[in-house]
This record gives structure tokens, sequence and C-alpha cells, in this order.
């Protein structure tokens, strides 16, 4: 079975850290302890992860970023990706050819990844019902710790 974890972009990115370093790769842009955390996850269970980014939508790990931006599903910006761009690039980066898709995010991804039809005919959502950051990180620390995978 041929797994799929979808990374949270996040907030904090190299560029908080250093301003002037320029282009990067998606593995090398996002520094925050959530990422860090569905990271980890992701390269214990999962044969492969992307980030979604509300404005570059699914990314894979060697793809580049330009520079900082602050975009986030939700917001009324012309910026973010729309739902059509994002059932493109599923299809054309072929993550819809995966068996099982986990989604390692919250609720406001949830709504993205539902609204384009899912990714796979068996996406799982392992950290919805959790009371935010503080508690998705908790369980992520123990499944990493215990090589347990989250139901």
């Amino acid at each position: 079975m041929r797994v799929l974890a979808v990374l949270p972009c996040g907030k904090r990115k190299i560029w908080n850290q250093t301003p002037d370093v320029g282009p990067m790769k998606v593995k090398d842009v996002y520094i925050g302890t959530l990422h860090r955390l569905t990271r980890q996850y992701a390269e214990i269970f999962a044969d492969e992860w992307v980030i979604l980014s509300g404005k570059h939508g699914f990314c894979s790990k060697d793809e580049m970023i330009n520079e900082d931006y602050d975009i986030t599903f939700g917001m009324k910006e012309a910026d973010v990706i729309s739902l059509h761009q994002l059932k493109q690039q599923l299809y054309h980066q072929g993550l819809d050819q995966y068996d099982r898709a986990i989604i390692l995010t919250g609720k406001k991804h949830q709504r993205v990844i539902e609204a384009i039809g899912g990714i796979t005919s068996d996406d799982r959502f392992p950290l919805l019902g959790t009371k935010g950051i503080g508690e998705m990180q908790q369980r992520l620390k123990w499944a990493i710790e215990n090589k347990t995978p989250l139901d």
C-alpha cells in the first residue's frame, strides 16, 4: 500500500531566521515545531510527503519557494490558490495515485481537501478532534516515540 502524507505549511519559515537566504527547497523552508513533527511522522509512516500551502498548493519537498509569504486558506486574497488549481495539481503530480492519504492538519485543511473531492479513496485525518496545536504536537510526539501510527 502506497501512503502519501499531507503536511500543513507553517507561518515560521527559514526567512524568519535568515531573511537574505534566497530561494529554498520546500524541505528546507518550514521550521516550526508542528511542521517538524508532522514531517518526522510522515517519514516514518508514509512513502512520500507534500506540503499543502494556501499560496502554492501541493508542494513536493524538492520544489523551490522563492520568498516568504503569509497566505492561508480562508483569506480573502487573490493570492490564495483556487480549488480548481489544487485539483489540477492533484492529478498532474499523481497524488491521486496513492492508496491512502494521511492528512496531518486541522479542520481548515480538511474543508479544502473535501472541497476538491479528496485525494485518495482512503483519506485519513488523524489530528482532527484535538483541542489545538499543543495537543496535535503531543499526539505526534507519542506516535513518533512509540513507532505507532495515529488512527
